[in-house]
């Protein structure tokens, strides 16, 4: 027997619509009728009709100048699309390559009031692993996932930082440095700094109009998850970020993966 083949029967006025609507959402400004039938190669009159259509629903508006921008409608068609999202759902399958791939733990924190909490993760099968607990704190000046919510403009505890290890940054002058350097290069890591023998990377998930809601991160043994293992494993978890980011409705920013994982300075 043949395979069977499954026909998708598509509406072409539906097409042309969607792809009016995506050329205004992708421009960053208004546009003319005459443009957007450029930009879409679709006809000035087909394109007019549309706009009309688009317009009495409110999925489009046209401002003074006779140009349109998207429409508050289409706005709250997508916060109710994104509010149905579970981001652990989303992200559970981005956990689990990241664990095939590296061999480490791979966590998904959210941010708090003052610290990231663990709300998912996936152990290594390496023989020694780094124990991850959901509910636990991410200490901002402590760990990855910390520097990665301070990047973002959360603040640290007030008064003096706890020192957990000989290589906890205790200095805010050092932690601003640090701060700065994870928000400039879009991922940050800690090397023995909340717990002597565990280093780790994260990296932001990003949400609509640029907000911070999640952290991806690895982490593993120091003395297996070393510098040159992170840089390794660095590509790998700024692209699952990236994919996460965009499933939940961000648009954020591809990164390069810059710096050298080597260790944080403190």
């Amino acid at each position: 027997m043949g395979r069977e083949q499954t026909t998708i029967r598509m509406v072409g006025s539906v097409e042309r619509a969607i792809a009016v609507l995506e050329t205004l959402a992708s421009a960053g400004r208004d546009l003319g009728n005459n443009e957007l039938a450029r930009l879409t190669k679709i006809n000035a009159s087909t394109v007019s009709r549309l706009l009309s259509t688009l317009a009495s629903r409110g999925l489009v508006t046209q401002v003074p100048s006779g140009r349109y921008r998207i429409g508050a409608r289409l706005l709250q068609l997508g916060h109710a699309a994104l509010s149905g999202l579970d981001l652990r759902e989303l992200a559970r399958p981005h956990l689990l390559a990241l664990v095939e791939a590296t061999g480490e733990t791979a966590t998904l924190s959210v941010p708090g009031e003052q610290e990231a909490i663990t709300i998912d993760f996936v152990q290594g099968e390496s023989s020694v692993q780094s124990i991850a607990r959901l509910g636990r704190p991410s200490v901002a000046h402590a760990t990855a996932v910390g520097k990665v919510l301070l990047s973002y403009g959360y603040k640290p505890t007030s008064g003096k930082l706890r020192r957990y290890t000989q290589s906890t940054i205790t200095r805010r002058v050092d932690l601003a440095k640090e701060v700065e350097r994870a928000g400039r290069r879009g991922w940050a890591e800690a090397t023995g700094e909340r717990e002597e023998d565990l280093n780790a990377i994260a990296a932001p998930v990003i949400g609509a109009y640029g907000k911070l809601v999640g952290v991806l991160g690895i982490q593993g043994p120091s003395g297996r998850f070393k510098p040159s293992v992170r840089r390794a494993c660095l590509p790998l978890l700024l692209s699952s970020a990236h994919a996460l980011s965009c499933e939940i409705g961000g648009r954020p920013e591809t990164l390069e993966p810059s710096g050298n994982a080597d260790g944080a300075t403190g």
